[in-house]
Order: C-alpha cells, then structure tokens, then sequence
C-alpha cells in the first residue's frame, strides 16, 4: 500500500472512523482506489488471455502438431511401403537414402531385429499427437522415444523381416508460431498493464491531493490547494471542496469578528464594575462583589474561549517537551504539586497555544480532584501520548465519554465546590481532534484519573 494512502488510513483511524472492509473476502482484496482499478485491469485481461490461449491450444496448436505428425507417419508409410518388395539388402539402403534426402528423416533398417518391451510414455503432447498419427497411418507395431535425444525423436517400426528406425528432427513436429504467439500476446499484454498503472497512478494522485487537502484542512493547517486535477468528477469534488473551505473560512472570521465585538461589550462594564468596587472601599459585601465580578470574568472568558476555539492560530513546528515543561511550570507556580515524568523531546506540527489550553484545562482538572498532578509523554510509532495523572477520586467508566458534552458535571463523584462550568474537558477534546487526535479518559496507576492526550504525527 502506498504511503500516503496508510497515512489516511491512519489519520481516519485516529478519528474513530470504521473506513477497513468487515468480511474476510473483501478484506484479501485492495483497499485503496488505485489497486481496485488495477485490479479491474488485470483481472479481465488475464481472462481474456486464458481464454484467448486455450482456444489457440485446442483449435490452433492441437490440429496443427496434428497435422505435422500426421504427414510425419504418412511418409514413414509410403517408406515402408516402397521397401518392403526390395529383392535385395542393397536396394533396401538405396531407397532409405533416397527417401532420407526426400523427407528429412533419418531412417535405417536392422534386419531380423525385434521390437524392444514397450517403455511408459512421456505423456507429452508430441508423444500423444504422434502415437495417434502412427496409428492411424502406418497400422503397425511401433516404438517412440522422445526422451533420449534433445534434437530429435525415435521411432522404430516392426517389419516382417526387421526393424525400421526413424530418426525425426523436433522442428519437424513444431511450429514456431505457437511461441510467438504466446510472447506476443504476454508481451503486449505487460505494456498495456504498464500504461494502464501510469494512467491510474495520475488519477488516483488528484484524488489523494483532495484527501490529503481535505485531512489537513480539518485540523486546521494551511492547505495550497486551488487548481483541481485529474477526471471529470474528481474536479467536480475538488470544486466542492474549495468553495465549501471558502465558506468555513468566512463563517470563521465573520465569528471571530462578532466575538471579539461580544467581548469587548461584555469586558468593558465588567472592567466598570471592577473600579467602582476599588473606589467603594474595603468592606465584606464589596469583597462579595469582587469575588462575583471576578468569577462572572472567569466565566464570560471561558464561554468565549469555548465559542471561538483557536481556529485562528497557525500550525508551527513546536517541541511538545518544551510545551509541557512551561505548563508544569504554569502550574507549579500556583502552588501545586506537580511531577514531570518521563518527557522525552519530539517535534510536531501543532498550534501551540491551542494545545497549551488543551493541556492547562486538563491540569487544572487534575488539580481540583487531587493533591498531587503527574505530567509525562510517551512516543510512539504514530506520534505521542501526553498523560495527566492525579491522585483524586477519579470518574466512573460508564461516565468518562459523557463527560466530553458541554456543560456536564458529574456531581456525585466530582467535589461540587470546586468545580467549573463544564467545558474544561470539551475545549481539550475539541483542541485534541482538530490536531487529529483524541483525549481519553483512563484509570491512573496512582488512584485517580488519567487523561491520555494523542497527537498523530
């Protein structure tokens, strides 16, 4: 399989998709669009090639090898015919000399001689078109070999009086067109399957390009895709598809620009409200007040953080180390206990700030629930996991994925005090899967939860 076809594969994997054949048949057969074609290809010119030799085999080569041994015996029998009222020995040579410059056979005379036991055949089709012949036409006990000699085939005939041996040159028996049709049609056959592979490979790359465009643009990524290739209807996808990233990235920027009006609205009597408190002196009901104007701050941030995303962003090379050493630093200077584990450096296309969000809301979940957060990463072949252990009470495994839906809390096992508003866990998963990842949520070793953050390469 091609490499960018096993990177899709992976990529929609990675996103839970069900894209693998379920039945075994279909399974043994290619999975991607350029072997199916191919296969489309081959498949009937094989049939076509089968049947195309069978019937050259049974009308063309059978009747004529037929025919080569048929006149073969016919010669042999006017041979046998024309010695056998000689007077003499003399005259028996003479005319098996003139009969071997007249038909290009070998033959010789052993008088008195007998048949040896007849021998298991070689069952090649020579010996059984030629034994039929001899049957046929000379109407007497005979031997064949066709194993002892390469150039040649021996047959020996019982006379009354002797023995006559035949020596038959091969090119006598076969006809040199059944080879050359054989190289030509196979001949021929290789360089139409080649045309046919560079044609289907051209098409099928049009075809990635959009998939591959397609792929990078859901996770964000700039994507230079503006000239369609290749058939008919691939432009037609191809079209589709940058009028349809046309519209998205106008409904983007028309939200981000309604957003960022909404915000400042909302920051500007928020930040009022905040200085007529400073200016109100220091008393219990002013203090009630900060801690409300503070906490509805923290609230329209993260509704905003939530309904904007960080579609935005640009996709950087970042090292994902680096990135996870400055939230442990984030965090540690909030005064919790934090344990870095295992970080090994890997460099991966990302949006930094997303995944930094993505990471801080996971950290500070584990912070709530438990007295100690452990950060680590482990590589894989695909990419990397990034694990957020605490030591809390953890979430029931009935409850990890319903927790990912905005706005949900699970209040009989997580402390309702401390809690937030319910979307930590919806942005992290959002950020996740626009990197084509995923966020998982696992028993931790250390008692309480995992969340287990997957980056794909």
């Amino acid at each position: 399989m091609p490499a960018a076809s096993r990177e899709l594969i992976a990529a929609l994997d990675a996103d839970n998709f069900e894209i693998r054949q379920r039945g075994w048949v279909k399974r043994l057969l290619p999975q991607t669009m350029f072997g199916r074609s191919l296969l489309l290809i081959v498949i009937p010119l094989v049939l076509v090639q089968m049947i195309a030799a069978w019937i050259f085999y049974d009308r063309h080569w059978e009747t004529v090898s037929y025919r080569l041994s048929a006149d073969i015996a016919g010669d042999i029998a006017i041979v046998i015919d024309t010695i056998i009222p000689a007077d003499s020995d003399a005259e028996t040579v003479r005319l098996l000399r003139h009969a071997s410059g007249m038909t290009e056979l070998g033959f010789t005379f052993e008088s008195g001689a007998v048949l040896p036991p007849e021998m298991p055949g070689s069952g090649t089709i020579l010996e059984k078109q030629l034994t039929r012949a001899m049957t046929r036409r000379v109407q007497r006990p005979f031997r064949m070999d066709d194993t002892s000699c390469e150039r040649c085939v021996l047959v020996a005939v019982q006379l009354g009086d002797g023995v006559l041996t035949v020596n038959i040159p091969r090119g006598r028996l076969y006809t040199a067109t059944t080879y050359i049709f054989i190289l030509w049609m196979v001949g021929s056959s290789i360089v139409l399957l080649a045309i046919a592979t560079v044609f289907l490979r051209n098409q099928v790359k049009s075809l990635r390009r959009l998939a591959a465009a397609a792929e990078g643009f859901g996770k964000g990524r700039l994507v230079s895709f503006t000239k369609p290739e290749g058939a008919l209807e691939v432009r037609q996808a191809a079209m589709a598809f940058i009028r349809m990233r046309e519209r998205i990235d106008r409904q983007i920027r028309q939200r981000t620009e309604m957003l960022a009006g909404v915000s400042h609205d909302l920051r500007t009597p928020l930040t009022r409200m905040k200085l007529e408190l400073e200016l109100l002196g220091k008393d219990a009901a002013t203090a009630e007040l900060k801690t409300d104007v503070a906490e509805m701050e923290r609230l329209v941030n993260l509704y905003l953080d939530f309904a904007r995303g960080e579609g935005t962003e640009t996709t950087v090379d970042t090292d994902i180390a680096e990135l996870i050493e400055d939230v442990a630093a984030a965090t540690r200077r909030e005064g919790t206990p934090l344990s870095l584990e295992r970080i090994s450096e890997l460099v991966l296309p990302v949006r930094p700030n997303a995944l930094r969000r993505c990471l801080a809301n996971l950290v500070a979940n584990a912070r709530h629930y438990g007295h100690h957060v452990w950060l680590s990463n482990v590589p894989l072949a695909d990419g990397v996991d990034i694990l957020i252990d605490d030591d809390g009470p953890g979430i029931p495994a009935a409850e990890r994925e319903r927790v990912f839906q905005p706005f949900i809390r699970l209040d009989t096992s997580r402390n309702p005090s401390t809690g937030g508003v319910g979307l930590g866990l919806t942005i992290a998963r959002d950020v996740a899967r626009s990197h084509g990842g995923d966020v998982r949520l696992e028993t931790s070793p250390y008692g309480g939860l995992r969340a287990r953050v997957h980056l794909p390469r």
